[in-house]
């Protein structure tokens, strides 16, 4: 969530540079995708100042035992495909249809509905964890000069499975170090050897910014040239052209969420071992607004997206105009742009698969889908293309996609188009590195499978503003079944955004916290979630710590996701918060979430607090009406303060078991009856990086409420890297 501003003339240049930087070749040719680059215009009048910067900015993204047919819970019935849109009219039809719903109900003897679950097994979990690589093929020094060459020598020959080993001290790396087969680059241990872009993103300056606890002031990237390039690729090449269109097949008959095989029309450009794309199309038509939503607009919407396009065109639309057949930028009848930015036009549902078997035409999968894939909404596979930038296919010799390729302990900074990037990898990961001073996104992941982020600290952007230039972690295009664990994210814009992506991801006992805005710190952003574009689905949260968990409504919705024994504050700890101060949000369009065993707000502390917005009860925008703050508001949409609460955001979500400080109570729901709570809900046992704690550490039903989470104890004895005691990781 973002807000209004007023543009300064260097931000504005640094977005005009960004288009150009973020084309993306989704949206055709060798570039990669682009995201939008202009600010909108926002509304300020009438909003409360509580909520007042609940808003929006460029383009950007978002996410079991999976077990048999799905369960839609709270459902409105959905247009079909391609239904002539009529204009909406206040009507008693629509006031019924608007009304708030009872929740959704879990079923008799389970935690939640079948279709909320997934089989979460991410990033390297399948494969038995990262691999620990001893066989070193080269030792290098840093020379005093740019050793960009020397790396990439090293890492051009190394054979598989072995490591390019650097010593400590500082590397000048002004080009960009590609890693296109399956070795380790390792350092000597973060803060001791790094890896420095000295014409890339500035550090901050020593001036600390007003009403802060030491955040420092940022350099406005449009005052000083730089030159656009990550530090780090893990993938074929510096660009790739994404899943292949022409390639494409249609699914026969419909993939059940659950199933590990889809059926296609023609099997034979498909292999075992390959990785490929699985998505379907929106299916929308102009659909009704809640009540008080401005100029009674319709909304471009099918019964799992909604795009944040109207009609009438309302400010903040992610399209150029709009009529009463669809959306669109210049030609009517042709998708706006958004609609692409990070998927296949109008495919923001969607998950990377892996082929394990072919018979036939009969694809086997060697994980479970995470959602159903319908015929009725042109579900296709689409498999990846050879790189021509490679001159062939990647190590692999299978698939473009990259595999078993790390980054291990060492320092990066200075980044100008993000400083780590795996583009089209499966199975790679990084692993305790630190990452600072960028622009763009610390760590981004993109058309990726199983990528694992664990044991590090992404912090201090080099431009903590909206647009893009800020972010510690960022999934996109079909990214699916990644695993982020046990990292600290902190003194960024957001600390993470999924942008059409997440299927079957884990985000996992991290402390997220001090997201800001740099022109108004007192705003207080998103922590935890899985929001930022349409598409992202079945993402599970898990032992986090953040001063919130939200899910955005910006450039479209995401769905499906889990929330299960954090701890969301409400309070960030490094900045004052005046407003948009709330433990748990959800945005227009946040269907079927569920929120389990959360502990909510501090102790002592919650002083003035709402439990829940007046809004969510009342069905009428009166969101100004909550406390300083609040622990729950849910159904808002941040463009528009005169509409009521999204009836199916109210209707879909399920909450239980959950504690918060403001009324020291255990709260069970109909929605889900009282029981006793799993450990986890994707692990089997204690982590090894826990060592000595006590683990679960958030026990909402316990005496003690919270124990002690590791990434956070390691941040506060200043030694961010560190294991906890007794770890055997």
């Amino acid at each position: 969530m973002t807000h209004d501003r007023s543009m300064k003339i260097g931000g504005f240049l640094w977005r005009i540079v960004s288009f150009f930087r973020n084309l993306r070749y989704f949206a055709g040719g060798p570039y990669r995708k682009f995201r939008k680059v202009a600010w909108t215009s926002k509304r300020q009048s009438g909003v409360p100042l509580f909520m007042r910067k609940f808003h929006r900015e460029e383009g950007s993204g978002f996410s079991s035992a999976a077990l048999a047919i799905m369960i839609v819970c709270g459902a409105q019935n959905p247009a079909a495909a391609g239904s002539t849109p009529t204009p909406d009219v206040l009507d008693a039809s629509r006031l019924a249809q608007l009304a708030p719903a009872l929740p959704a109900q879990a079923p008799s003897g389970s935690l939640l509905p079948v279709d909320r679950l997934a089989k979460w097994n991410p990033g390297l979990m399948s494969a038995g964890g990262i691999p620990k690589r001893i066989t070193i093929f080269k030792t290098l020094s840093p020379s005093g000069r740019d050793d960009s060459a020397a790396i990439q020598a090293a890492l051009n020959n190394a054979p598989a499975g072995q490591v390019v080993m650097l010593n400590p001290g500082t590397f000048i790396v002004n080009d960009i170090l590609m890693i296109n087969r399956s070795i380790t680059l390792r350092g000597s241990g973060a803060g001791v050897t790094k890896l420095g872009k000295t014409n890339g993103a500035k550090p901050r300056t020593s001036k600390i910014i007003s009403g802060t606890k030491g955040i420092l002031t940022p350099v406005d990237p449009g005052s000083y040239s730089h030159d656009e390039k990550p530090i780090i690729i893990v993938g074929p090449s510096r660009w790739n052209n994404g899943p292949d269109s022409t390639a494409s097949q249609s699914l026969t008959a419909d993939g059940a969420q659950g199933s590990d095989f889809v059926t296609i029309a023609d099997a034979k450009k498909f292999k075992a071992g390959a990785f490929v794309l699985l998505d379907e199309v929106s299916g929308a038509s102009w659909q009704a607004t809640p009540l008080g939503f401005p100029g009674d607009a319709q909304v471009w919407q099918g019964d799992r997206v909604a795009w944040n396009l109207h009609y009438p065109l309302t400010p903040g639309d992610d399209a150029n105009a709009s009529n009463a057949q669809g959306p669109y930028d210049d030609t009517p009848g042709v998708l706006p742009a958004a609609m692409s930015w990070f998927s296949r036009s109008d495919r923001a549902i969607n998950e990377i698969k892996q082929i394990a078997s072919i018979s036939g035409n009969t694809i086997t999968f060697t994980s479970p889908l995470t959602i159903s894939y319908r015929t009725g909404h042109r579900a296709q596979l689409t498999p990846y293309t050879t790189d021509p930038n490679t001159g062939g296919h990647a190590a692999d010799n299978r698939d473009v996609h990259v595999s078993n390729a790390g980054v291990e302990d060492l320092s990066l900074y200075g980044g100008a188009d993000g400083a780590l990037r795996f583009e089209t990898a499966a199975y790679s990961w990084a692993k305790a590195i630190e990452v600072t001073q960028w622009l763009g996104e610390g760590v981004a992941i993109d058309n990726s499978f199983r990528v694992e982020i664990r044991d590090s600290y992404i912090h201090t952007g080099s431009w903590p503003e909206p647009g893009g230039a800020g972010y510690a972690i960022s999934l996109a295009a079909g990214s699916s079944e990644v695993l982020i664990e046990n990292n600290i994210l902190l003194d960024v814009c957001k600390n993470m955004v999924f942008r059409s992506s997440g299927a079957g991801s884990v985000v996992a006992y991290n402390f997220a916290d001090d997201s800001f805005d740099f022109d108004t710190p007192s705003w207080v952003e998103v922590g935890v979630n899985a929001s930022h574009m349409a598409g992202a689905h079945h993402v599970l949260f898990e032992g986090n710590l953040s001063h919130n968990a939200d899910s955005d409504y910006t450039h479209g919705n995401s769905i499906y996701l889990t929330f299960f024994r954090n701890h969301l504050t409400g309070q960030r700890q490094h900045l004052t918060d005046g407003s948009g101060v709330r433990a748990i949000g959800l945005a227009y369009g946040s269907w079927w979430d569920s929120f389990i065993g959360n502990v909510m707000g501090r102790p002592g502390q919650m002083a003035g607090w709402s439990y829940e917005n007046p809004a969510m009860k009342t069905n009428t925008a009166i969101w100004e009406s909550g406390g300083v703050g609040n622990i729950w508001i849910l159904g808002y949409d941040p463009e528009r303060w005169e509409m009521a609460p999204d009836p199916k955001t109210l209707s879909t979500v399920i909450r239980g078991g959950n504690f918060d400080y403001l009324t020291n109570q255990v709260v069970w729901t109909s929605g889900l009856r009282a029981q006793t709570l799993p450990a986890s809900l994707y692990l089997s046992a204690k982590p090894s990086f826990f060592g000595n704690y006590q683990w679960p550490w958030v026990d909402p039903t316990g005496a003690t409420k919270l124990h002690t989470l590791p990434a956070k104890a390691r941040l506060d004895a200043g030694t961010p890297f560190a294991q906890a005691p007794g770890a055997t990781q």
